[in-house]
């Protein structure tokens, strides 16, 4: 029987959120009340399948970002495809 550790900080996750949004973030900190996320991402759709885009346009992309639990529906781990596409885009470092 495998145990959900649940998500751990230092990871790369996954966050949907009660609005629909699907965020991919390296996750910094797992507070009682927020996640503390470093350059999160939403999934979009691109044309050649999906893609991430940065979450917040206005912000600065280096800033962490504090999101409310309250917001969350599902955090997981994200899938290997999907968190090493992440750390390609936001330190530009190519994953073998």
């Amino acid at each position: 029987m495998l145990i959900d550790k649940g998500v751990t900080e230092g990871e790369v996750i996954t966050l949907k959120l009660t609005s629909g949004e699907e965020i991919v973030a390296k996750l910094v900190e797992d507070g009682p009340q927020h996640y503390k996320l470093s350059r999160p991402m939403v999934i979009g759709m691109g044309q050649q399948g999906p893609g991430l885009m940065p979450y917040l346009f206005t912000v600065n992309p280096d800033k962490d970002v504090k999101l409310s639990k309250a917001t969350v529906t599902v955090a997981e781990a994200t899938d290997k495809q999907f968190a090493d596409q992440f750390i390609e885009s936001t330190t530009g470092i190519k994953l073998a």
